[in-house]
Order: structure tokens, then sequence, then C-alpha cells
């Protein structure tokens, strides 16, 4: 049957089919809806399949090796900034090895739509010695996700698939199958030699895993997602390599050149080799950094690779199919923007309770000489914009906290963290952890709308638990308050904050009121 999917839809749908068994993720654009696709889905519903959201995604990733270690298939999935987060179990991973199948699915953010960086996720393949997929259309997309737990089992590795943004959030018509294969079976097959990690068996797996490489790297040259075509047995004065949501740009450009599709990692040499005999120069397209342009420089010592490095395409951001077209020199057709648009910042939602935060917190700290604010990420990072210029920094999940307690060990009064409440215990706890066990000089606010709203309002690990778990962490009853924000609460919150500021130790404040869009949505709901 045909359905038209988004790129996330057709990665969860193949999964559902390939006869998956749980799905482990936290919320991160690009890649939320294919654990919001599984959560909705009849199939995965009879079936009773786990889609609930994990604290982050090193538990994630943890989750899901030990689904595996049963004999069941699991999916994890987060965009590329969460990748480092779970790196430890991830590389780890290659040397446990696998017994049910494991995917890691990874949705890189080239242009950082709402992201910190352009990391490229295909390093950490080859770094993590793990096969990785790259699917070029919404189509390879279904079709790889059963090819990617058949092939784990095999080689018994887990497969990183990586995605980017166009091919996550654009739709395509899909064909389907009609039925989705069974979950495989419980089993006890997992040897624990391999799945402790002490230095003999890891340096055992070691071994083999690095002696695989020369399989993987076959398997890519030999299997059906790489294919060399247009080949004439005569020179050709360009060739091309192309990856991903790139081949399609290329296929846009509609020129008639020797052409490499690479979307199965290792790298095939032996068909970059095929390639390059036979072209005189050769363009590596492929979106995010220049992973297979570097590679191909530094195996083949070829001055005649062209691409991001040398200036024919964006070094940075996005590719476009009008840039891919120019670098092949084709005219582009650039649609004119019209002078009357006028660009539009994102700022927090009429109505949240992020704005009454920023709104008291700002005036109380105009009553102290160069006071610090310490930002997290979330929808209150907006608080970096006018009008309020509340926040100091943002630099990655949970530094908040952290970096505040860094900047009153350098003798920084006042330091405040602010933090929403799924971040939190994403990755703050730690770090209010440490807070307490030094008794640092900060003011924590820990923000909470009952949701992770940045994301589209998924549920938040520590919904009503944040009191106990501050409590746990250590921090004193009299220095923990709950405060609604709202106007007129400001007295209220103003002077609590100005109280702590002044105590000089930890001290945590939560400001709870729900997030408007999912209060909306759950008065909806109610009426229905």
């Amino acid at each position: 049957m045909k359905k038209l999917l988004l790129g996330d839809e057709a990665i969860a749908l193949g999964a559902i089919h390939a006869g998956l068994s749980g799905v482990y993720a936290y919320p991160g654009t690009p890649s939320t809806e294919i654990t919001e696709f599984i959560q909705g889905n009849e199939i995965a519903r009879e079936r009773g399949l786990h889609s609930r959201w994990c604290t982050n995604e090193k538990t994630a990733m943890e989750a899901a090796l030990g689904m595996s270690f049963m004999g069941k298939r699991a999916l994890v999935c987060m965009k590329h900034v969460g990748l480092n987060v779970c790196a430890d179990p991830f590389v780890n991973s290659g040397m446990t090895g696998v017994n049910g199948g494991v995917v890691v699915l990874v949705a890189d953010d080239p242009s950082m739509h709402s992201s910190q960086d352009e990391q490229d996720s295909r390093f950490y393949g080859k770094f993590a010695m793990i096969p990785t997929l790259e699917p070029s259309s919404q189509q390879e997309a279904f079709d790889m996700m059963e090819f990617a737990f058949d092939y784990s089992e095999k080689q018994c590795l887990p497969v990183l698939m990586r995605v980017t943004t166009r091919m996550a959030h654009s739709r395509a018509v899909v064909m389907v199958k009609d039925e989705a294969r069974k979950e495989n079976e419980k089993n006890y097959d997992a040897a624990a030699a391999n799945w402790v990690l002490l230095p003999a068996n890891a340096r055992r797996r070691n071994d083999k895993v690095t002696a695989q490489q020369a399989q993987l790297e076959e398997d890519a040259a030999e299997g059906k997602w790489n294919n060399l075509s247009g080949l004439t047995g005569k020179k050709a004065p360009l060739g091309i390599i192309a990856s991903g949501i790139a081949y399609n740009y290329v296929q846009e450009a509609g020129v008639e050149l020797p052409i490499l599709k690479v979307s199965q990692y290792p790298l095939p040499k032996r068909l970059v080799r095929e390639l390059l005999d036979s072209c005189e120069k050769v363009m590596v397209v492929e979106e995010g950094q220049p992973f297979i342009e570097e590679q191909v420089r530094g195996v083949f010592e070829s001055q005649n690779i062209l691409g991001r490095l040398t200036g024919e395409l964006p070094r940075t951001g996005e590719l476009t199919p009008d840039c891919v077209a120019e670098a092949l020199g084709i005219p582009a057709h650039r649609a004119e923007i019209p002078s009357l648009v006028a660009a539009r910042p994102p700022q927090l939602c009429q109505g949240c309770g992020h704005r009454d935060v920023y709104t008291a917190l700002n005036e109380v700290l105009k009553e102290y000489e160069n006071p610090r604010v310490f930002g997290d990420i979330g929808c209150y990072t907006l608080g970096f914009l006018p009008p309020y210029k509340a926040i100091h920094s943002c630099v990655d999940m949970g530094a908040s906290i952290t970096m505040a307690k860094g900047a009153s060990d350098a003798g920084q009064w006042p330091a405040v963290a602010i933090i929403g409440d799924s971040t939190f215990t994403h990755s703050g706890m730690t770090g209010l952890l440490d807070a307490v066990n030094e008794n640092a000089d900060i003011t924590v606010i820990i923000s909470d709308n009952l949701t992770t709203a940045m994301t589209g309002g998924q549920d938040s690990a520590g919904t009503n638990k944040f009191e106990a778990i501050c409590r746990g962490l250590g921090v004193s009853e009299e220095h923990l308050h709950v405060v609604v924000p709202l106007p007129k609460n400001m007295p209220e919150i103003t002077q609590i904050i100005r109280n702590e500021i002044n105590y000089h130790g930890v001290s945590v404040i939560i400001p709870r009121r729900e997030c408007i869009q999912t209060f909306k949505r759950h008065a909806k709901e109610k009426k229905q």
C-alpha cells in the first residue's frame, strides 16, 4: 500500500514492520516524530511495544542494550547532540555487540535550525567501528530499517542510521508492506563474556570488531544501498560522490555524469577508486561536514577532489538544490524573497510562565552589581532575547547549574542558574549534587511548566517529583521554594528570589505553571 510519510514516520513504520519490540528516546528536533508515531501506531499499541520517553539519551541507549541482551529488537532515537550524551554506552556497544538487533537513529541538524552546532554523526559511527546507514529518500528510510535490524543481528553489532533535518521533516509517498514481521522471541543467547567489559574481554572483542571492518566495507561495496552508475568506458571530465539527501539535489540538477551514491558505510573504497579512475575530477556532495571528502582525499591522495573544502560547495550550513546546481555549472532558479517579508524572531508564547519568571528575576537583579545568570536548553533560552535579555550563557543540557557553581567558585556573586523541568532531570541533577556537596553560593531556578515544551509537549520525567528530588540531593527544606509565576504573585516571587540570593549557600526555587500550549490542548480535550 502507499502512504504519504515524513522521513521520521517512514523510519518509525519501517522499524515496526521490522519486528521492533521497543523504542527508547528523549525528544529532540528533528527526531521527535519517530517516537510519537510509534506511540500512536495501531500495530505498536496492539503489540504493547515499549514507547515511553526516557530521561535522557544515555538511559535510552542503555535500556535498548538491555532489550537487545534479551534477544529483542530495539530502536534508539535522538538528535545529534543527544549522541554526545549517550556516547559512553554507544561506543561501548560496539565492544559488547548485540543479541537482538539495535538501530541507533540520529537526526543531524545542518544550519542549526534548533541546535547548538552542526555536528555530523557519521564520525561517531567510524569512531565506534559501527556500520552506518544514510537513506537518500523516505522510501529508503522505510526499507533500510528491516535491513538495519537484520544486518545488526548478522554482524552482532549495533547499526547507526543518520538522517538530516530535510529528510526527517519532508514528506513523500512510500510503498509499505501489508504485514509487519513478528517480534523476536526472548532468548538467553547473550554471552556474558562479551557483555562484561573487563579488560581481558574488551581486548578480545576489540580485536574481533577491528577484524570485522574489512567485511563491513566489502558489504557496503557489494550491497544494494551503494551504487556506481554512469560509467561509459571513457574518461569523464567530472564524476560525483553523493550521499543522503544531497543525492536528491544532484538528481534534481539533471546532470548526466558518473555518480557514486553512498548510503552505507564504511566508505566503499573500491567503488571510490573505480570512480576516480574513470574521471578527471570528482565532486563530493554531502550534507553536513566533509566526512566523505576528507576520507577520499586522505586515502587516495588526489588533488582532483572538489566539494566543501575547496569552495565549490558552502563549508557550513545546509546544502540546497540551487547551490548544488551552481556547483555543477547549472543556472539555479532562486525564488526572490519579497522585501515586505520581515524577519520574525522566535519569542516566548503569550501567557507563558517563563515570562513571569524572567520579569521577577530581572526586577531583583537590578539591585546587584554584575549579576550573572546561566541558562540552559529549552523554551526559556529565549530569555536571552529582548525584551528580557536575562541570561548570559547556554552551552548544553544541564550546564546551567554546574556553570553557576564554577562561576561561584571563581568568586562571582550573585550566580543564578535557570533550568527547565525536563532538562533538570535530563542532566541537571548531578550538577545540583555537586553544588550541594560544596554548599556552593548559587541560586537555582527550576522553571517547571509540567512538560517538555520545546519539542511539542511530551511527558517530563520529573513531573511532581522535583521537591522530593531536591530534598534527596540534600537541598535544605528552608531554602527550597515552590511559587506560581503569575503577575499577581510578583511581590512574593521577587522577595523569595531576593532572600535566596542573599543566602550564601545552595537554594532552589521552583516556579510551577503549566505550559500555555499544553494547557490549551488539555482544555480542548476536556470539552470533547
